[in-house]
């Protein structure tokens, strides 16, 4: 696995802990932190995460919280009768930071991104995750030109 998708999946820990929590997410992460150093040993296989994925998964997941109200107010305005609230929390957060790498990570290609989101439902959520998680990053994406019109 690469280390940008283990970081993603570190801040989507760190983003579901804090809204499931109503925490802040400072919280969440170092309670991710924590808990990865004190369960990583041999016996498990698990290995520490790399300084580079804890530095991207923490700008992610803080970059998520400064920006969540308008990145929510985006995700509502590209999904058809979903108001965040509604939605459930794994795909939720999944879309806020999908959305977040969209409109603030110009770096990262659209379809890697979308990508990256659709990888995370897959393992993370339900059966129908990817296909609305890869819809309404699609609409975002092409919402701000950063994908072409089909």
């Amino acid at each position: 696995m690469s280390s940008r998708r283990r970081a993603r999946e570190f801040a989507l820990s760190a983003l579901y802990q804090a809204d499931v929590g109503r925490v802040h997410v400072r919280d969440g992460l170092e309670a991710l932190w924590r808990g990865l150093i004190e369960e990583t040993d041999d016996v498990l296989g698990t290995r520490a995460p790399k300084s580079e994925e804890i530095e991207f998964a923490t700008a992610l997941a803080l970059g998520v919280a400064e920006h969540q109200d308008a990145i929510d107010a985006r995700i509502e305005a590209s999904s058809t009768n979903w108001r965040i609230g509604r939605m459930a929390a794994v795909d939720r957060n999944i879309l806020r930071l999908g959305t977040f790498e969209l409109v603030h990570q110009p770096g990262t290609p659209p379809h890697v991104i979308i990508n990256e989101a659709v990888e995370l439902a897959k393992k993370f959520g339900t059966k129908d995750s990817k296909a609305f998680v890869n819809g309404i990053l699609d609409r975002i994406g092409r919402d701000l030109g950063r994908i072409g019109s089909r």
